[in-house]
């Protein structure tokens, strides 16, 4: 089964790392496979397929634990930043997908973009 995630409250500078640590992190795991993902300054889309026998909370609950004690231990200055160490929001949202799992890829891949190009438009402001 497939599942579209996002996450929130990530810092654009540290994409790299986070896209190692997320496929390592779902590497660690039995039959998590990522198909898409996507690292934007505030949010994450992925894209994931992942065997039944996980609950998705469980794995949400894996990946932004495992995920934010990384960023933490690696980069100090977002314990002042993010005080509490609060870096994830409390939630997520998660889509099954079906037929459409084709759309769900090219939007993914698609929200960079537009990102982008809003970013670009407030420059040229």
């Amino acid at each position: 089964m497939n599942y579209f995630l996002k996450l929130s409250h990530l810092e654009l500078e540290f994409t790299e790392y986070c896209i190692g640590q997320i496929y390592k992190l779902c590497n660690q795991k039995d039959l998590i496979e990522v198909l898409e993902l996507n690292i934007q300054s505030d949010h994450v889309h992925l894209m994931l397929s992942i065997a039944p026998k996980y609950s998705i909370s469980s794995l949400m609950g894996y990946l932004k634990g495992r995920l934010s004690t990384r960023l933490f231990h690696r980069y100090e200055k977002l314990g002042k930043r993010y005080w509490g160490r609060h870096l994830w929001s409390r939630g997520y949202c998660v889509s099954s997908i079906g037929l459409n799992e084709e759309e769900i890829r090219k939007y993914v891949k698609w929200q960079e973009k537009k990102d982008r190009e809003i970013e670009q438009q407030q420059l040229d402001i």
